[in-house]
């Protein structure tokens, strides 16, 4: 629930903000295609959480609760610093915990296969932002026809803001509802269909209890960006979390969103500027430290609960 009252405000600021949609409806767009994307393209990331880390016999009971206390506790963190943190690398960052304790841990699936994603994605993210972007702005003579053709194509326009919008919750389906659906799968309480089926309409539910401030606050941070740019940070950081679901990598929306945001950023205000803000350096030291936390959290409560 907490997933989806995150991931709601990256998903429909933009359309919201800018009056194409009321709260209602984005909250059940935003759940509709939570659910297409989960049961369509989430198999991969559950099973990487449920037994690409660890081998699946060693999940218990015990091992899931450690796995999912320790990724909340840390996200809790996050929260208190109000830094947006990715659930999925706390969820990492736990189930590496315990598999360390339990002296089985998948270290060609952890540094071969997730950790240089985790570095390529947000970088692809910045990168694909900041030229895309920089063909539009700041307005020149070679450019000048985007623009004509921005105005000319006003409705055609919000009706790409709204279908980017549903591209995210998409790929949010397909990437994220894996987090809680993963660890239970590797310890036998579900399976991961009926597991997916089941997790993923309570992002709905979340973002219609939790989602309306952090919709509204992103929508007022977003569309002073402008329509098009919002709807080219929505574009790029969907695509590359559904490459990611599709590799079975469990990637954080927040940060490839951010990661875009700030190419936005860098072109219009440059780079210094963009990068000695406060809130850049702290979200980039958070980012960096709440996986270790989670680590640390879950192997010492392994240590308490767990016996090897």
């Amino acid at each position: 629930m907490n997933m989806g009252a995150s991931g709601v405000a990256p998903s429909f600021a933009a359309s919201y903000g800018a009056r194409l949609i009321s709260r209602k409806n984005s909250i059940l767009l935003f759940g509709a295609f939570v659910i297409l994307g989960a049961v369509i393209s989430g198999r991969s990331v559950s099973i990487t959480l449920g037994k690409g880390l660890i081998p699946q016999e060693l999940i218990s009971f015990k091992a899931v609760s450690i796995i999912l206390l320790a990724a909340t506790m840390s996200l809790f963190l996050a929260n208190i610093l109000k830094v947006p943190q990715s659930t999925s690398q706390v969820t990492v960052g736990a189930v590496v915990g315990v598999g360390l304790y339990l002296k089985h841990l998948s270290t060609k699936m952890l540094f071969v296969k997730i950790l240089p994603m985790w570095l390529a994605l947000p970088l692809a993210s910045y990168i694909l932002t900041y030229f895309l972007y920089r063909m539009v702005y700041p307005p020149e003579r070679d450019n000048l026809h985007i623009y004509q053709a921005f105005f000319a194509n006003q409705r055609k326009l919000k009706i790409s803001s709204l279908a980017a919008s549903c591209y995210v919750a998409f790929a949010i389906g397909s990437n994220n509802v894996a987090n809680a659906v993963g660890p239970l799968f590797g310890a036998g309480i579900i399976g991961i269909g009926p597991g997916l089926l089941a997790i993923s309409p309570l992002f709905c539910i979340g973002a219609w209890l939790l989602g309306k401030g952090p919709t509204e606050s992103a929508a007022r941070e977003i569309i002073p960006l402008g329509m098009a740019s919002s709807t080219l940070v929505s574009f790029v950081t969907a695509t590359l979390l559904l490459i990611a679901s599709v590799l079975g990598i469990p990637q954080s929306l927040v940060q490839l969103n951010l990661t875009s945001i700030f190419a936005v950023s860098c072109v219009k205000d440059g780079h210094r500027h963009t990068m000695d803000k406060h809130l850049t350096r702290k979200t980039f030291i958070i980012w960096a430290i709440t996986p270790i936390i989670s680590i640390v959290i879950a192997f010492l409560l392994s240590t308490i609960f767990l016996k090897v």
